[in-house]
């Protein structure tokens, strides 16, 4: 059972725009915190983006912040994470995650259990 699904990654180039999505199947995105993380192959995993529950709160890493819109569509059931002036160093397998713990974690991984299997996003130069 797919317990979040992500869409939205491709090929752009640097400069360029991409929107990422993410929807819970069977549950309600008002119930958790949502966050993005980042990883690429041999490097550690990355927090870009967060959400809170109340959806007031929004946090991103320092190398997205200006660039990264994290939000939520209660209507649509979803998180969207809009990329803007994308970098070459920004390419990443990107994974959504929901968890229910207090804001103080909403950058660790640990708080999340739900999660994605990730969606590519290339960014060439």
């Amino acid at each position: 059972q797919v317990e979040v699904n992500e869409s939205g990654g491709g090929l752009v180039q640097a400069g360029g725009s991409l929107r990422l999505a993410c929807s819970a199947p069977g549950r309600s995105v008002r119930d958790y915190n949502w966050a993005w993380f980042r990883q690429d192959p041999g490097k550690e995993r990355e927090f870009v983006a967060a959400i809170s529950r109340s959806g007031g709160y929004q946090y991103y890493g320092d190398s997205v912040k200006g660039r990264f819109t994290i939000t939520r569509d209660n209507a649509k059931n979803t998180v969207t994470l809009q990329m803007d002036t994308l970098k070459p160093e920004d390419t990443a397998v990107y994974v959504c995650a929901g968890g229910q713990g207090i804001l103080g974690l909403i950058r660790s991984p640990s708080m999340y259990k739900l999660w994605g299997q990730g969606t590519q996003v290339t960014v060439s130069s």
